[in-house]
C-alpha cells in the first residue's frame, strides 16, 4: 500500500516532505495541523519522519536531541521525553490506511445500518452516553459524511464517519455507547462508514490510541502504516513554553 505522505506534508502548512530515503525532517511551521498550536508534531510512516516545529529556536532543540533518537522512537512518548524537556503529549497514536482489495467488511447478518446526517441530535446524545474523554476520542462531532447509526431499542448505540481530509483522505470517527461494548457494533457501523468512503474514491485514515479501536481498524483490513505524536515542550523551571491549543 502507497503510504500517504502526501497528506501529512500538507497537513504540516509550510514545503514538507518525509526524508525518501528515510530519516527526520524537521520544519518550521507555527500553523502546522500536526499538532495543537506552539507545539511540536511528529509522524513516522515506515522508516522516514516528519516534525513540524513552532520557531526556529525550538527546531534547533528538536533537531539535536532527535539525532539521537531512531524513527520509532520519536513517536514514543517515554524516548522523547528522555531527550527533550516534555510538559505534555498527545498520543502517540496509530496510523492505519485500507485500500479497496484489503478492505474486510462487515458479515451480511450483521445489524442493520442506519444513515444520519452529520450533526444530528442523535450523535450528540451518543457522545453523552460515552463520556467527555471517548466522544473527543471518537470526534463525530467533526465528520462531514454521513453518519452510520445502529440503534438497539430505537436508541443510536454506535456511529462512524469521516471527515474529509486534504490529499482524499477520509479520516474515520466511530463511537459506541459504554454499555454495548463487546458486540461488534462499532465493526458494523465503522465498516459502513469504509464502504462509502472507498466508494467515493478516498482513502480511508484509522487514527486510534485505545487497543479496541485499533483491533476493530485490524477488523476491517486496516493496516498500521505509522504513528502520530504531539508534544509541549517546557521552559526553564518546567513552566509551559508554549501555550495549550484550545
Amino acid at each position: 500500500m502507497t503510504r500517504p505522505t502526501p497528506l501529512w506534508g500538507r497537513l504540516a502548512r509550510v514545503p514538507a516532505a518525509f526524508p525518501p530515503a528515510g530519516g527526520v525532517e524537521v520544519v518550521v511551521s507555527p500553523t502546522s495541523e500536526l499538532c495543537p498550536a506552539g507545539w511540536v508534531g511528529a509522524v513516522a510512516l515506515g522508516d522516514a519522519a516528519l516534525v513540524t516545529v513552532p520557531d526556529a529556536h525550538t527546531a534547533t532543540v528538536v533537531r539535536d536531541a532527535l539525532a539521537h533518537l531512531s524513527v520509532e522512537a520519536l513517536v514514543d512518548g517515554v524516548s522523547v521525553r528522555a531527550v527533550l524537556p516534555v510538559a505534555a503529549t498527545l498520543g502517540p497514536a496509530a496510523l492505519a490506511y485500507v485500500s479497496p482489495g484489503r478492505f474486510r467488511p462487515a458479515d451480511a447478518g450483521a445489524p442493520a445500518v442506519e444513515r444520519l446526517p452529520a450533526g444530528h441530535a442523535e450523535l450528540g446524545r451518543l457522545e453523552e452516553s460515552a463520556g467527555d474523554e471517548d466522544a473527543v476520542e471518537a470526534a463525530l462531532d467533526e465528520i462531514t459524511s454521513p453518519a452510520f447509526v445502529v440503534r438497539r431499542q430505537g436508541r443510536v448505540v454506535a456511529a462512524a464517519g469521516y471527515r474529509a481530509w486534504p490529499s482524499r483522505t477520509a479520516h474515520h470517527s466511530v463511537l459506541t455507547a459504554p454499555a454495548e461494548r463487546g458486540r461488534g457494533l462499532a465493526r458494523v457501523a465503522g465498516s459502513a462508514a469504509v464502504a462509502h468512503a472507498l466508494a467515493a474514491g478516498l482513502l480511508p485514515q484509522w487514527r486510534a490510541r485505545p487497543p479496541a479501536s485499533r483491533r476493530v481498524a485490524a477488523s476491517l483490513g486496516f493496516a498500521e502504516l505509522g504513528s502520530q505524536l504531539s508534544m509541549e515542550l517546557t521552559a526553564d523551571g518546567g513552566r509551559p513554553a508554549y501555550r495549550r491549543h484550545p
